[in-house]
């Protein structure tokens, strides 16, 4: 797989391209800046790329517009961020981008194993959130929500779901069948308005849905 790598930190930079070339994947450019990046995309022609949210020069979130730039040009590109903190708002809007996208804690890095499944994840057109990520945004909770309809077990399921999860991991890590898990996709569909549609992921516009807490309808129209 070619990556391009976009990071600010030097030694992060240099420490993922080892992690990436451990793993038989070419880390055909590895830049520092938002410019950079999109100079090297466009010149490499990547598989994926790996981005920072927050680079030179203004350190705010320079590398995930470039990033949602990119997907504007190239919809198939698959896009992995890194990020130092839990930041909401952009896990949001890079779900709203479709598949092929994730977003990671740095701290995830060290997790070598971890990192390198989400990346392929992620590559394949899976979409990936951290964990972390995912809790806090769950913790949100509005009133009069269709979130409200789900049983607690239907939040388990859920919340691997963001994590980009299949069915057969979800029911690995929560003990149970592929049957139930699927029996509790269905319901989870179900209960927040999410009818079947041609050419649709009802699972990305689900997950969402639960990340952004908003009405249904608001969550079809940013995934569509």
């Amino acid at each position: 797989m070619r990556v391009v790598i976009a990071e600010d930190s030097v030694l992060l930079r240099e420490g993922l391209s080892q992690i990436l070339g451990r793993f038989d994947h070419e880390v055909v450019a590895a830049v520092g800046d938002a410019p950079g990046l999109a100079a090297a995309v466009a010149e490499q022609l990547p598989d994926i790329v790996v981005t920072d949210v927050r680079m030179p020069p203004g350190f705010r979130d320079e590398g995930l517009r470039a990033a949602l730039a990119l997907r504007a040009e190239r919809p198939e590109l698959p896009i992995l961020v890194l990020s130092q903190y839990v930041e909401q708002s952009y896990a949001s809007e890079l779900l709203q981008t479709g598949g092929g996208v994730g977003y990671l804690l740095k701290d995830r890095v060290g997790e070598v194993t971890e990192f390198i499944d989400a990346l392929d994840r992620v590559a394949a057109g899976g979409t990936v959130i951290d964990p972390e990520v995912v809790r806090r945004l769950l913790s949100r909770r509005r009133e009069h929500s269709p979130l409200e309809r789900l049983t607690e077990r239907e939040r388990e399921v859920l919340e691997l779901m963001a994590e980009g999860r299949s069915n057969g991991a979800i029911a690995r890590r929560l003990v149970v069948s592929e049957a139930a898990v699927i029996k509790h996709v269905g319901s989870i569909l179900a209960k927040l308005d999410l009818p079947p549609a041609p050419d649709d992921h009802r699972r990305v516009r689900a997950v969402l849905l639960y990340l952004r807490g908003d009405h249904p309808g608001g969550a079809m129209a940013g995934a569509g």
